[in-house]
């Protein structure tokens, strides 16, 4: 039994150093193709691209720390109130993050659709 939870961990782990590993990955290769871009300064849409790409990555990121936390609470930390609470906390937090990024980025809230869905 002991060795499941050492699995456990080190898969938790490893998904949050990935959810890690995604935000920073996704930072240089936006700004690698930002700084990449002739007249980046002056043109608004590499601006913009950059936004959205480190946007992206970070809500990519966000969802596998996410994960990562919800199966270290549940299966290594069992069921104390305490620990529950706290994974809540950072739930909430991470998925309010996700939200207004999705806002800014697309201009809409996640459930309203694109255009072309309406």
């Amino acid at each position: 039994m002991q060795t499941f939870f050492v699995v456990v961990e080190t898969i938790a782990f490893a998904i949050e150093a990935l959810g890690v590993a995604v935000m920073l990955l996704g930072f240089l290769v936006a700004g690698g193709h930002y700084f990449a871009t002739p007249n980046r300064f002056s043109d608004h849409k590499a601006y913009v691209r950059l936004r959205h790409s480190i946007g992206r990555s970070i809500l990519l990121g966000l969802d596998l720390l996410i994960a990562g936390d919800i199966i270290k609470t549940v299966v290594i930390s069992g069921s104390e109130l305490s620990d529950i609470m706290v994974l809540a906390a950072i739930v909430l937090i991470r998925t309010f993050l996700s939200l207004t990024l999705h806002l800014e980025l697309e201009g809409r809230w996640p459930w309203q659709g694109t255009e072309d869905e309406r």
